[in-house]
């Protein structure tokens, strides 16, 4: 849709709500009369629809509910939070919500949903997408397409653009064009004091750097700006063979890494799937080892990359030409909502040893409950002092808080919360997390890391960033009001 782009520097927004001495019930009612979306309230019939996260597992009470409809909308919402001490907690398709609701995090909160605010605008010209808070991969990836011009997107069309960009955002094509935060040209946000701000490199650089991989503690955010890429084709798709070989596949893929240039990104993946009729036949009640690839090369440059792999035998090779489009598909993760129990952290190498730990751990014979584990490639334009040369090189804003991870690798893994599985997925994540503690990485990725962290897991250890990330969040929220996921302190 064609969103006007408004000036840069501090925006407007009228009627906000007035200084009431009410009850706060009274005042919500208020507040609700005058949004152009709905405050929902405990009792309300649809209280557990707009409390509700991806992750169904994950409770969320919080003291309101109020889906915005707008950047007024948002504005009121922390106005009336402001003034009766509450809380506001952004959220737009609530991934990764385990750790904003642990222990009653939200009971003085008001939830605020963005998810309604789904407009994109992209400028082909530019090669820009400007898309507002609620909006979707899978309407980006839409809205780009036509250009034959690409994002940096998540691996799901249902992953939120916003919190995805916020916490880092590492894509299939990370490797080589960098972190998702890095390629922000600007955001739009309220802060705590009912501001509504367009921040960029020369209008509140401070706050611009905090929010590209600071997290979602610094403000509400209306909407961003970001790059568009023109890339046409891509070489993608898995390879596939029994369970059994993991042991032998992930050690070809581990030495495979190390040699490939940064137009190749990958994962390594041990799947055990229950038999759903969703499934498709090779799939449903296996368990399977696969490397997904996306390779930025010709056909011909494709094979001979993948030919370590290939001499492995698959039993099924999907990789052929397609659009960027298609990459939304190639990790097949769920298509809506589910119940979910997982966890992550990042890998400094991955050596034979820790190739045995983690075949080990999810591997056949392991007894593990967690269906999906999965360990991605970083390096490249992942690494933080590639990411600020290519930025200087090009003339390109200098990196935001994460500028990239000291880090070669990515783990992830998760089960699907079935009544009754708690204690074996708790003690299997466990016994996969601590097999490879040994390689663990200083440094943590906010959007992998599902349970709470200290804020030096998530953001410190390089240059100070903590520091300066506590201060700005003091500097534009001192009473916290904004609550995220993942807090800097």
């Amino acid at each position: 849709m064609n969103t006007p782009v408004p000036p840069t520097g501090e925006l407007l927004i009228e009627d906000a709500v007035d200084d009431l001495a009410l009850p706060l019930r009274e005042a919500f009612a208020r507040l609700d009369s005058s949004l152009g979306g709905r405050l929902v309230l405990s009792g309300d019939p649809y209280w557990d629809a707009a409390r509700a996260a991806w992750n169904l597992d994950v409770d969320q009470r919080p003291a309101a509910v109020v889906i915005a409809r707008s950047a007024a909308d948002i504005v009121r919402t922390v106005e009336l939070a402001g003034r009766y001490g509450l809380a506001v907690a952004p959220q737009g398709t609530g991934h990764n919500a385990g750790p904003l609701a642990a222990d009653h995090g939200l009971a003085d909160a008001i939830l605020l949903r963005t998810h309604e605010l789904r407009d994109v605008h992209v400028d082909a010209r530019r090669r820009v997408a400007r898309v507002e808070a609620g909006a979707l991969w899978g309407d980006v990836v839409a809205a780009a397409a036509p250009h034959g011009l690409a994002a940096l997107a998540g691996s799901s069309h249902d992953v939120g653009v916003v919190g995805y960009t916020l916490g880092g955002g590492v894509s299939w094509l990370a490797r080589s064009h960098g972190l998702a935060a890095n390629q922000v040209l600007a955001v739009e946000l309220v802060t705590a004091d009912g501001r509504h701000r367009r921040v960029d490199e020369e209008h509140d650089a401070d706050l611009f750097w905090a929010v590209r991989g600071g997290g979602g503690d610094f403000g509400v955010v209306t909407a961003m700006e970001f790059r568009l890429f023109p890339i046409a084709e891509v070489m993608a798709g898995m390879l596939l063979w029994p369970v059994e070989r993991a042991d032998e596949v992930a050690a070809v893929w581990a030495e495979w890494t190390r040699r490939v240039p940064d137009s190749v990104q990958s994962v390594v993946r041990i799947l055990h799937l229950p038999p759903l009729p969703e499934l498709p036949p090779f799939l449903a009640g296996r368990s399977i080892v696969v490397v997904e690839a996306v390779v930025l090369e010709d056909r011909a440059r494709t094979d001979a990359l993948l030919e370590p792999l290939r001499a492995l035998a698959p039993e099924i090779d999907t990789v052929h030409a397609q659009p960027p489009a298609e990459l939304l598909a190639l990790h097949m993760d769920p298509p809506g909502p589910v119940p979910g129990r997982g966890d992550g952290m990042t890998l400094r190498e991955l050596t034979p040893a820790a190739v045995r730990a983690f075949v080990g751990a999810v591997g056949a014979g392991s007894g593990t409950a967690l269906m999906t584990t999965e360990i991605r490639h970083l390096g490249g334009m992942v690494e933080p002092d590639a990411a600020v040369l290519r930025a200087t090189d090009l003339g390109l804003p200098t990196p935001g808080a994460t500028a990239g991870f000291d880090a070669g690798y990515l783990l992830y893994s998760a089960a699907i919360a079935v009544p009754g599985a708690d204690e074996a997925i708790a003690r299997s994540l466990g016994r996969l997390l601590s097999s490879m503690e040994p390689w663990r990485a200083p440094q943590e990725y906010l959007n992998f890391a599902e349970h709470r962290r200290d804020a030096e897991r998530l953001f410190g250890g390089r240059d100070g960033r903590l520091a300066r990330l506590r201060a700005i969040k003091r500097a534009v929220d001192p009473t916290r009001l904004i609550r995220s996921n993942h807090p800097v302190g």
